[in-house]
C-alpha cells in the first residue's frame, strides 16, 4: 500500500463529511448564500498567506534541492495559481485585495488552523511538514472532482462553477498527483513509529478542514 493510501484511509470518514457538508453541497447546487462565501474566501485568502509560510520554512529545512524546488513551486501554487479565482471572485464583490490583510483578520478557527501548520513548520521534521500541508491540497481536488461529477449537468449558470471547475481541473489534477507522489517518495521506509505520528497530523489537519467547512457556513 503506498503511503498516501494509508494516509486517505485513515481519515476516509472525514473526508466523506465534506461532500455531506452543507456548505458543500449548496455550492454545488448553485444555492449557497452569496454572503457566507465572500466571507469564506476572505477567510481562505488570509489563510493561504500562512499556508505559503509553512512551504516558506520547509524550504529552509529542505534536504537537498528537490525538496527545495517542490516546497518553493508550493508557495508559488499558494499565493499566485490558488489566489486568482479567489480573487477574481473577490473583485467582483467589490473588494480591494491590496487592503485585504489590513481590513480582515484571522478567524479564530482560521488561526487555529495555521498557528498549527506553522508550528509543524517549525518543530517538525520535513515529512512531518507534508503530513500536515497535504489535506488542504489533496482535499480540495478531491471535493472539487465530486461536485463536478455530481454536479456536471447544473454547473452553467451556477455562480459557483468556477470555483468547483478551479479545483477539478486537470491542471489542479496533475498538482496534487505531483504532491502525492513527492509523498510517498519521501515517507519509504518509515518506521511504525514515524508512521502513525505522520497519520496523527495528517487526521488532525483533516479535521481542521471540516471544521474550516463548519466556520464557512456557521460563522464565527
Amino acid at each position: 500500500m503506498l503511503f498516501t493510501d494509508y494516509l486517505y484511509e485513515s481519515s476516509k470518514e472525514i473526508w466523506d463529511k465534506y461532500l455531506e457538508h452543507p456548505f458543500l453541497v449548496e455550492l454545488g447546487e448553485g444555492t449557497l448564500d452569496k454572503e457566507k462565501f465572500r466571507k469564506y474566501l476572505i477567510q481562505d485568502y488570509l489563510y493561504l498567506i500562512e499556508y505559503a509560510k509553512v512551504y516558506a520554512m520547509a524550504c529552509v529545512k529542505s534536504r537537498n534541492m528537490k525538496e527545495l524546488k517542490k516546497f518553493y513551486s508550493g508557495i508559488g501554487g499558494s499565493i499566485e495559481t490558488e489566489t486568482a479565482n479567489h480573487i477574481m471572485y473577490l473583485k467582483d464583490f467589490g473588494e480591494n485585495i491590496e487592503d485585504m490583510e489590513f481590513k480582515y483578520k484571522l478567524n479564530m478557527t482560521n488561526e487555529s488552523y495555521t498557528s498549527y501548520m506553522k508550528s509543524i513548520s517549525v518543530t517538525g521534521t520535513i515529512e512531518e511538514i507534508v503530513a500536515a500541508v497535504l489535506p488542504c491540497t489533496w482535499s480540495y481536488n478531491y471535493i472539487g472532482l465530486k461536485l463536478k461529477e455530481k454536479y456536471k449537468d447544473k454547473l452553467e449558470g451556477n455562480f459557483f462553477e468556477s470555483w468547483i471547475e478551479t479545483y477539478a481541473s486537470d491542471e489542479y489534477v496533475a498538482f496534487k498527483n505531483e504532491w502525492l507522489d513527492f509523498t510517498n517518495e519521501i515517507c519509504q521506509n518509515l518506521s511504525d513509529k514515524t508512521k502513525e505520528k505522520l497519520k496523527d497530523i495528517f487526521i488532525r489537519a483533516s479535521i481542521y478542514e471540516l471544521e474550516f467547512w463548519d466556520m464557512a457556513y456557521k460563522g464565527e
